[in-house]
């Protein structure tokens, strides 16, 4: 299957806005759905080995019932996995998709979606998976990764699926910035949506004439659109402008501008996809 949409499933909260927003995507981009579910490894094989602790009068049978846990474990992991994915499908026929699918996949998220990369369309992925603590405030692990490795767009989402009506844009001149506001010109994704392109600097005539081309690219592709240059601090400038306009998803590009890369692949993870309670959309 080519050119689809992949949704991400684990038995995290988000499961169900992952599987919402897919189906959201499919039917914007007019494309099929697969819902993957993946059994990392070590859910096959959590027991540790004992054998260099085991005295030499250890019975035997101690290590096979290890072994045997772990395979429990492992049908535990497979079962739970395809009753997510039932409930995927569920979901799907729910919101109307014609064609979908459900597949489950044992080895670790990162290798299993780098794996489906060259014929996937968007992937969207929770913002924090089933082995991250809710309150910690940080977005998962796995997902800080897949942004950094994988080259196609990403929709981080939250639990709960609100459809979009306002999506803002972060905008600095950058090749790349140009680059992401093409993409979002020419996908259907967008379409119908109040697209708010938000340039953060000053008022200059450079960044004035910057602003006009993006807001230009994107009402030539019949967007509905505004523009806006602020000063300030870029993550929380930008977060003020959401909250002032009750915005309902965001664009990035994953690389552009140093001020903008640093707010999504710095050292640690990013204080936009940590704060924010909305859809991200990262561009590559």
């Amino acid at each position: 299957m080519s050119d689809y949409v992949l949704a991400a499933i684990d038995r995290s909260p988000f499961a169900e806005g992952v599987c919402q927003y897919a189906a959201w995507a499919a039917k914007a981009l007019d494309a099929s759905l697969t819902f993957i579910h993946v059994v990392e490894h070590d859910a096959q094989t959590v027991s540790p080995d004992l054998t260099g602790h085991l005295g030499l009068g250890t019975r035997e049978h101690l290590l096979e019932e290890l072994a045997n846990v772990d395979k429990q474990r492992a049908k535990i992991a497979r079962e739970q996995g395809r009753l997510l994915l039932e409930a995927a499908t569920t979901c799907a026929e729910k919101a109307g998709i014609a064609e979908f699918e459900s597949v489950q996949r044992h080895g670790t998220l990162i290798e299993t979606l780098t794996d489906q990369e060259q014929a996937l369309h968007l992937l969207v992925l929770g913002k924090r998976g089933e082995t991250t603590h809710l309150a910690n405030g940080h977005v998962g692990a796995n997902l800080e990764r897949v942004v950094r490795e994988m080259q196609r767009p990403i929709l981080m989402v939250p639990r709960e699926f609100i459809p979009p009506h306002k999506v803002m844009m972060a905008f600095d001149g950058s090749v790349t910035a140009r680059k992401s506001i093409k993409m979002v010109a020419k996908s259907p994704l967008l379409k119908g949506l109040e697209c708010h392109v938000v340039l953060v600097g000053t008022e200059t005539a450079e960044n004035r004439l910057q602003l006009a081309w993006a807001l230009k690219a994107l009402r030539d592709e019949q967007h509905s659109v505004k523009g806006a240059i602020h000063a300030g601090d870029v993550e929380e400038t930008l977060r003020h402008y959401q909250q002032d306009h009750k915005i309902d998803m965001l664009v990035m590009g994953a690389y552009g501008h140093s001020r903008i890369r640093r707010l999504l692949l710095g050292s640690t993870t990013t204080t936009m996809l940590r704060k924010t309670q909305v859809p991200v959309l990262i561009l590559r």
